[in-house]
């Protein structure tokens, strides 16, 4: 085999996106695409739309297209379901962020994982592929940050309208979505808080319901967070804020990263700061300190590259053996992550790490059974259909 025959199930926003931009994958060979609502083949671009096989249902899908990859696109309540079904055909997968709703469904998924060790199993973490995040990890794994103490991720250029809340019966509904910023919004940025510093030991987190919209799900969330190694964090995001911002700072022993508005820049100082605070002579002031400016490639940030990045990753795993970027086992951490934020704030108290996973199952279960889910539409889509990438 010297290419991959691929599947999408789910032609919505990226499910279409991804169909559309595939041939830029020269590994990949899309064959055949699966959507409940015939219309939504609509979405694929004409001159691949009528080349490739077209199904209505996961079970014909499943039994007929002779895929070797799967691609999951589907609301999140579906990940694991199609997921498994995918395995149980002998089929490889790459399921879209987050990797479930809730760690216990995660697990779930996982648990089947471990019974096809023959299989590829990957999950659309994109943003580990930006230039950007890739050279923040190296300044960690070198060594030449020196120990961590601080983190903290403001996110809050997320901003969203009444109107995009409205264009679906199942946006920011906890029986339709599972969630609101954190589930929707923010899976990336959580999966790179766990992927960069490690999971934290205790969360403590205020959230918000409705605060700026007419949701029942959150649209604020201010966390606080502590490592094993006594380092803290801090993450704030909203859908309710303009013109907002993202800034990703990160205080450590030989300086200070800081990301935003799409510069990296780092204060590296001459010396230690823990042995600067027991050897200076001096009371008030701080270490020699250099000023850099680290470049990056801007096209690693683009929603388009980053995505072909992952399948080529997935395609190449498949064929040749490839390490993957993001292996499916590597989504629950972000997922905890939310999933803890979620508790703390609703039981008004600090939760610990590795997390209960039944208890916000439980959680969301009552919250599923009182859930405004179907809700009444009053907007059309048509004002959201072009801004997913902004999630990515």
């Amino acid at each position: 085999m010297d290419r991959v025959k691929v599947g999408v199930i789910g032609i919505g926003n990226m499910g279409s996106s991804i169909v559309n931009w595939m041939n830029q994958v020269p590994a990949a060979e899309l064959v055949a695409v699966c959507d409940l609502n015939p219309k939504a083949f609509d979405r694929i671009n004409a001159d691949i739309r009528d080349k490739v096989q077209k199904f209505t249902t996961d079970e014909e899908f499943f039994e007929k297209s002779g895929v070797d990859l799967v691609m999951i696109e589907v609301p999140h309540f579906q990940h694991a379901d199609l997921a498994i079904m995918a395995m149980n055909h002998g089929m490889h997968f790459n399921v879209e962020k987050p990797l479930c709703v809730h760690k216990a469904d995660a697990e779930r998924l996982l648990a089947e994982c471990a019974k096809h060790p023959e299989l590829v199993k990957g999950i659309m973490l994109n943003q580990r592929t930006r230039d950007a995040h890739i050279k923040i990890k190296n300044l960690i794994e070198s060594g030449d940050l020196g120990e961590i103490r601080r983190v903290n991720w403001i996110i809050t250029d997320w901003y969203r309208t009444q109107y995009y809340y409205d264009s679906g019966d199942w946006r920011a509904s906890w029986r339709g979505e599972g969630g609101g910023v954190l589930t929707n919004q923010c899976p990336h940025q959580l999966d790179l808080m766990t992927w960069l510093f490690g999971m934290p030991k205790l969360v403590d987190a205020h959230i918000f319901l409705g605060k700026y919209h007419d949701i029942e799900v959150e649209d604020e969330v201010n966390a606080y967070l502590e490592y094993p190694n006594g380092a803290t964090g801090n993450f704030i995001t909203t859908t309710g804020e303009a013109p907002g911002t993202n800034r990703l700072e990160i205080a450590a022993e030989h300086g200070r990263i800081v990301f935003e508005d799409n510069k990296l820049l780092y204060k590296r100082h001459a010396v230690a700061t823990q042995d600067d605070i027991r050897n200076s002579k001096n009371a008030f002031r701080i270490p020699e300190t250099w000023d850099c400016e680290i470049r990056f490639d801007p096209d690693y940030g683009t929603a388009q590259n980053q995505h072909m990045r992952v399948l080529a990753n997935v395609c190449d795993a498949i064929l040749h053996g490839t390490a993957l970027r993001a292996p499916v086992e590597e989504g629950i951490k972000g997922l905890e992550l939310a999933n803890a934020m979620m508790l703390s704030g609703f039981l008004k108290k600090p939760v610990t790490l590795p997390l209960d996973s039944s208890i916000y199952a439980a959680k969301l279960q009552e919250l599923i059974a009182t859930s405004r889910y179907p809700k009444k539409v009053v907007a059309d889509n048509s004002g959201v259909a072009d801004g997913f990438s902004s999630s990515f």
